[in-house]
């Protein structure tokens, strides 16, 4: 997982790697339960990763990371 990068105020850019995906079906979850993350914008999400923009005002990484163990997958530290 990369550090979030961006301006004080502004959403963050976080590369995430995740552990636990095999299939389309595992995107779409992540993605799925990723978009309804208030203060989470999706770019990306392929088969063990995703790349997403943080609203530090609004989420977390402990949110982030909530989110995608709530599918049953973990993010890699």
């Amino acid at each position: 997982m990369s550090e979030p990068t961006g301006s004080a105020g502004s959403a963050q850019r976080v590369d995430l790697v995740i552990e636990g995906m095999t299939c389309d079906h595992c995107v779409r979850a992540v993605r799925g339960r990723l978009e309804r993350t208030p203060g989470v914008r999706v770019e990306q999400v392929t088969v063990g990763a995703a790349t997403i923009h943080l609203d530090p005002t609004r989420a977390s990484m402990s949110d982030v990371e909530d989110a995608i163990s709530d599918e049953g997958y973990t993010v890699d530290r």
